[in-house]
């Protein structure tokens, strides 16, 4: 232990001569480090956000669209899954399905108004990004979305459409300064169109897909009489019993098939989307970018080695003398190896411990803008720290071997 104690000491005074060398030395590590923890913990955020996002979709739920999903299985074991646009669900084909499927769920129907809509309450308006969605009087409980202020539409309101809403959480805040009580019963400005507002949803959150928070639910009449029905429809299914829901999908799809008159062996012109397709979608592309942020750090540290390693090949000439008289005085070859080796990996590992905290707060900068939690990747702060103490010894051991072979009245005589 004292050994150690005075081994770090002199690598830490060593350090401490060579100010300017060694904090480039350990500014070159740190930004290797910094580089892949950070893009790696950016990752994290993302993969986070997708997780929060699909599950505050319902994890018994699924959803019948437009889009045609096809997945293609690849040598790697891997999936790839293609996503093309298919055959819009009109409004019959929706309620149609809803009429007909037996199995014990809640089936409601959505149509997407507009994605660009600017909501105004007197002086105070919106960005011009607002979702507006038409929903039946089932949406809220398979999407799990909850009221923090007012009520849902009644069946009445779902099919004599009047222009009633409801707000999202961060649209209510904008406009009523945070006193979201007073949004009920108050009349907004969609568009051109006035709605009363009859709730408010407690916060959902934002994600990478979308931010929840930032929409206006409509009733699914009103939502066709403004925007004519263009837009596919989207039905989504929740059952009972997360163990059934791969039964349901398979009558959903063999029901609309019928619905749509599909003959037997052509391919679905929709899809039956569950979460963990769509997640596969955006996991499939985010590991691109974990393999990049890899290389970006190897490289990096590559250069870390051969830097770090000629810092202390000059600090053995420097201290050639110190070395000698340290041999003269009974220090043995391993004392000396040990010694240098220590100052390599200190080096390193300052460099290391910098690019970590810069990197997690980095990538945590990520998980800010999409409203996440601080993010602490403690598998990737372990490599990093680890790679660092390799990158260490690689680059002390062969000055250490060096150091330790030095005659000592060569060393002595030294200029």
């Amino acid at each position: 232990m004292m050994q150690l104690y005075f081994n770090l000491t002199l690598a830490f005074r060593a350090i401490r001569t060579n100010k300017l060398r060694s904090a480039l030395t350990i500014a070159i590590i740190g930004l290797g480090i910094m580089a892949l923890v950070g893009i790696l913990t950016a990752i994290e955020v993302m993969k986070e956000s997708v997780y929060t996002n699909f599950s505050s979709m319902g994890a018994n739920s699924f959803q019948i669209t437009s889009d045609v999903l096809k997945k293609k299985r690849h040598k790697g074991g891997g999936v790839n899954i293609n996503v093309s646009e298919g055959k819009n669900i009109t409004y019959d084909e929706a309620k149609a399905f809803r009429e007909r499927f037996q199995f014990p769920a809640t089936v409601s129907i959505s149509e997407s108004g507009t994605g660009v809509a600017t909501v105004h309450y007197h002086s105070e308006k919106t960005n011009p990004n607002v979702r507006v969605t038409g929903i039946d009087e089932n949406n809220l409980v398979v999407t799990d979305t909850k009221l923090q202020e007012g009520r849902n539409f009644s069946a009445n309101e779902i099919q004599t459409g009047p222009f009633v809403c409801l707000l999202g959480n961060s649209v209510a805040k904008k406009l009523f300064k945070n006193k979201i009580s007073k949004a009920i019963n108050q009349v907004v400005s969609v568009g051109d169109v006035k709605f009363r507002v009859l709730g408010v949803m407690e916060s959902k959150g934002g994600s990478m897909i979308m931010d929840a928070d930032n929409t206006v639910l409509i009733p699914l009449n009103t939502a066709r009489a403004i925007y004519g029905g263009r837009n596919s429809f989207l039905i989504s299914v929740m059952v009972p019993d997360v163990k059934n829901k791969s039964i349901a999908a398979e009558e959903a799809e063999g029901l609309f098939r019928v619905i749509r008159n599909q003959p037997l062996g052509t391919q679905n012109n929709f899809s039956i989307s569950q979460n963990n397709d769509l997640v596969a979608i955006v996991m499939d592309s985010i590991k691109y970018i974990r393999w990049a942020a890899v290389i970006i750090g190897i490289i990096t540290l590559l250069g870390s080695v051969i830097g770090l390693m000629n810092i202390m090949l000059v600090s053995v000439a420097e201290r050639t003398r110190e070395i000698g008289v340290s041999k003269a005085l009974g220090a043995r070859s391993s004392t000396i190896k040990r010694q240098f080796l220590t100052e390599s990996i200190m080096i390193s590992l300052f460099g290391g411990v910098a690019g970590v905290i810069a990197g997690m707060l980095m990538g945590n900068i990520v998980g800010f803008f999409f409203k996440m939690g601080f993010v602490v990747p403690w598998l990737w702060i372990t490599v990093g720290v680890t790679l660092c103490a390799l990158v260490g010894v690689i680059s002390g051991i062969y000055p250490a071997i060096k150091a330790s072979k030095l005659d000592p009245i060569d060393a002595l005589r030294y200029e």
